[in-house]
């Protein structure tokens, strides 16, 4: 038994002491130990999060090379390992749970010890053989946990957040687009839930596209900032034990390898100490959520029905909508958008809680930070995505039954106020919703208006534009 399992591990050796790891594992101890310590969620590190880290692993192994303090063909080995993972082998060997030791140490560690051991292979040798490339010494040479998990969250965010951004302002050209060709459709405003004064259904999703078109370029507005990295301060902004030209060839060399406009931040210890740029990030996509949740919940109530709700807007139909009731057809992409909504607003709120949690020289609650943002941007993005497919463009409205409300609301009554005053037209209104008679018809007997005029002052497609009644 005791050969079996022998054969089915091998020992790597941390700076704790020796510990046995699956001999198929590229990891080492440092990662084994938090595979161990962390059993918590089940959820790795976002993919984009890893690939982040191991851009940072490239752009490093080079400037150390060009300054000769890293041979080159460890170097290259250790290029060629990260290119693999960068192709997308070796996903299942970053192992370590999203909660874990603080700042991300453990998931830096992974990384490292990941890349030596391929490298290590590359250069003809075996896993585990630190003699050939060490995970800290030549890995890691010039970095740390402190500079290069920063680092890596802000080039994740700046991976993923500009198809969010494009998700977002693509739903709102779809409806810059039903704005157009519904501009004709009047319709009875609402507010309180209540009858308004008319509009039309272009003018009404013209503000929804407006909402998107700001909510997006508040996301957008929020990615340069993340572009300043500390990458070069290593353990706490000082820049000890990395070449002082380091800095900015590094910085210079993740932009060739990004491309993506990169700067080294001119103050590094303020770029250790802060993850506000990331919360400004999810604070911006927190305020696109809330005028999703808003919007999507408007295409729900208009589209209630078919016959006992609002129904002047046709949802596609995507799922049956019940198990027991048959025909029933429910707004599932809205529903599905409003999860992600609530999710995203959750998420921000921890990493809110986060980023206020950083002490002195660093934040240690950046594994949090740095899977709730890649998690916020990813799913938006998604989610928007499949809803503007799946349900905003195949919206249709039903001009019937919104001219059947615009000419019924009680509001209709607004344009008299100038005529005849408020508390007058306020008791047509009364007597109105007393009786069940049309506006219309009690101006003409109240309002000292013929039934021709009644009519002209109180067409509902007439008071969808500006000027009095």
């Amino acid at each position: 038994m005791a050969q079996r399992r022998a054969a089915r591990t091998r020992i790597e050796k941390d700076t704790l002491g020796e510990l046995r790891v699956p001999a198929r594992a590229l990891y080492g101890a440092q990662t084994a130990r938090a595979v161990e310590n962390f059993p918590i969620s089940g959820l790795g590190p976002h993919p984009a999060f890893v690939r982040a880290t191991v851009l940072v692993k490239i752009a490093a192994a080079r400037v150390n090379a060009r300054l000769g303090l890293l041979p080159r063909r460890k170097a290259r080995a250790i290029e060629a390992a990260a290119r693999e993972v960068l192709a997308g082998r070796h996903a299942d060997q970053f192992v370590v749970d999203v909660y874990q030791a603080g700042a991300g140490t453990s998931h830096h560690m992974n990384v490292n010890e990941v890349l030596a051991n391929r490298a290590a292979e590359l250069l003809g040798g075996r896993r585990g053989d630190r003699a050939l490339v060490d995970p800290n010494d030549d890995v890691n040479m010039a970095q740390s946990t402190n500079d290069v998990v920063p680092t890596a969250i802000r080039l994740a965010a700046l991976d993923l957040a500009p198809a969010a951004v494009e998700a977002i302002s693509q739903l709102a050209a779809t409806f810059e687009r039903k704005a157009r060709a519904w501009d004709g459709i009047v319709k009875s405003g609402r507010t309180h839930l209540m009858d308004a004064t008319p509009l039309r259904l272009g003018q009404e999703v013209s503000g929804w596209s407006a909402a998107l078109r700001a909510a997006a370029g508040r996301v957008r507005d929020a990615l340069p900032e993340l572009s300043v990295l500390g990458l070069g301060g290593t353990a706490v902004g000082t820049g000890l034990n990395a070449d002082p030209r380091y800095q900015h060839r590094v910085v210079a060399e993740l932009e060739k390898l990004t491309g993506i406009p990169l700067t080294p931040s001119p103050n590094l210890f303020y770029a250790m100490q802060s993850l506000a740029p990331v919360a400004a990030l999810s604070g911006a996509v927190r305020v696109a959520a809330l005028e999703l949740l808003r919007i999507s919940g408007d295409i729900r109530l208009l589209g209630s029905g078919p016959n006992t709700g609002l129904g002047e807007l046709r949802l596609p139909a995507v799922q049956p909508g019940s198990s027991i009731m048959p025909g029933k057809v429910n707004p599932s992409m809205a529903e599905m958008l409003a999860m992600v909504c609530w999710q995203v607003i959750g998420l921000d709120q921890a990493i809110a809680g986060a980023v206020s949690a950083g002490q002195l020289e660093l934040n240690v609650m950046m594994p949090l930070v740095a899977f709730d943002v890649c998690h916020v941007l990813e799913i938006t993005a998604n989610a928007v995505r499949a809803f503007d497919l799946r349900c905003a463009r195949g919206l249709e409205p039903d001009p019937e039954r919104a001219r059947h409300y615009a000419e019924r609301t009680v509001s209709l009554a607004t344009a008299l106020a100038p005529r005849i005053g408020y508390a007058a037209a306020a008791e047509i209104v009364k007597e109105s919703v007393r009786s069940g008679r049309s506006i219309v018809e009690l101006a003409a007997e109240r309002g000292g208006l013929t039934p021709a005029q009644a009519r002209r002052a109180l067409d509902a497609a007439r008071l969808t534009r500006p000027g009095r009644g």
